[in-house]
């Protein structure tokens, strides 16, 4: 099943088929859904290797007729297509730069039936996804929280968990969460080891020794 497909189940199940009376000959959650997916890719912004910044900030304007009829929807109806964006963007190792948030407004200019999708990157603190495993790594004593799908290890300043280490690459690996923890070797120049064996990829367990240049770092999941 398609992730589209599961949206309209989601909502059909949510308001007891109401969303699907209520659009029947106009405006369909589907189609927004489509559209918002389309903004994401069409916007979507390589800013280094393995690291892609896409819009987390949504405007939807709808025609008076439209908007009214699913103003009593208007907050479910915006955090379930905030879920679709998120879906995709994990599977493709998108990030953002700030919360995700669908902004359905009325627009007294567009026709019943018609609609329009804007999408842009608006700084701001990224909350912690609930859904991913607890995880952090031990660097030098510091505990680093892991709070996104993939996180970027190396020396650049553009990594998500710096190391200051000369033997370190300025992206030297890229640690996942899902669908188990895992890391891979971004092609440093040094290689990267887990527990003391060099591994272009390698799965993660609590206690999982990474090495980077001569900086040993602890993955955990589990209060110690």
């Amino acid at each position: 099943m398609g992730i589209l497909d599961r949206f309209e189940r989601r909502l059909d199940r949510m308001v007891n088929s109401a969303f699907a009376r209520a659009f029947k000959s106009e405006v369909q959650p589907v189609e927004i859904a489509s559209a918002l997916q389309r903004e994401c890719d069409d916007r979507a912004a390589i800013v280094g290797r393995d690291r892609t910044i896409v819009p987390n900030s949504f405007s939807v304007d709808l025609a008076p007729s439209d908007f009214d009829r699913l103003t009593v929807y208007r907050d479910a109806l915006s955090r379930e297509h905030a879920d679709l964006v998120r879906e995709p963007a994990r599977e493709q190792g998108y990030a953002f730069v700030g919360p995700l948030a669908v902004d359905i407004k009325r627009d007294d200019e567009l026709e019943t039936g018609l609609f329009r999708v804007l999408g842009e990157a608006a700084p701001g603190d990224v909350p912690v996804d609930l859904h991913l495993p607890r995880a952090w790594l031990d660097v030098a004593g510091q505990q680093v929280p892991l709070t996104q799908d993939v996180s970027i290890i190396g020396r650049g300043t553009e990594a998500d968990v710096v190391v200051a280490d000369p033997g370190t690459s300025r992206r030297h690996a890229m640690l996942r969460l899902r669908p188990t923890p895992s890391i891979v070797d971004l092609g440093s120049t040094n290689g990267t080891l887990v527990d003391d064996i060099r591994a272009e990829q390698s799965d993660l367990s609590d206690g999982s020794v990474i090495t980077l240049g001569s900086t040993r770092i602890v993955f955990r999941t589990k209060e110690t």
